[in-house]
């Protein structure tokens, strides 16, 4: 019953025209939690030693905190190592046709991968880009790093990425069970 007093004797002062404010009281659910973010990774070129496991059949992006991430899987790799250059570079050149491809950003991350884009032995592809073009399924919209990315060629058992990022970040690479993780910073 008092419960509906109070109720109903803040509808009336608000009707009457006098603020009243309400505030709820403070709960630890709200509190807020500050993200810290790795650090160390830094801009020099990533390399693992050339692997023939399997082919690309996929590259995917998605958005973190702290970084950006692009995927690579190669499925049948499994926890075998898959090869890999990644490198800051000034201009994105289209192996083995020496074609200037151009990437849209601050920065270009160059990333090769050990693994075709097509199946070694029927030649069918794995993986449908097209030299020069964005990557397919790739949407990059409301990225914080990331700004372009680009499908080089697939040649010699290697696949060949231009990223186009804000501004040369650092970033790291490592390997989990059939894919390749490029991750790159928000931040220095």
């Amino acid at each position: 019953m008092r419960t509906r007093r109070y109720g109903a004797a803040l509808a009336a002062l608000t009707m009457a025209g006098v603020g009243v404010a309400v505030t709820a009281p403070a709960t630890a659910s709200a509190a807020t939690t500050a993200v810290t973010c790795p650090t160390g990774w830094g801009s020099l070129p990533k390399s693992a030693a050339d692997a023939d496991f399997g082919s690309l059949t996929d590259i995917r992006t998605g958005r973190q905190d702290c970084y950006d991430r692009m995927v690579f899987d190669v499925p049948t790799a499994g926890t075998d190592t898959i090869g890999y250059t990644v490198h800051y570079v000034d201009a994105f050149i289209q192996d083995p046709s020496g074609i200037r491809i151009p990437v849209s950003g601050g920065a270009i991350l160059e990333i090769i991968v050990s693994a075709p884009a097509y199946d070694p032995e029927t030649h069918a592809a794995t993986y449908p880009g097209q030299g020069g073009r964005p990557l397919p399924g790739v949407d990059l919209t409301g990225y914080r790093t990331f700004r372009d990315a680009k499908y080089g060629a697939s040649f010699e058992g290697t696949t060949q990425v231009g990223l186009g990022l804000r501004a040369r970040l650092p970033f790291r690479v490592f390997q989990l069970p059939d894919r390749l993780v490029v991750d790159v910073a928000h931040t220095w």
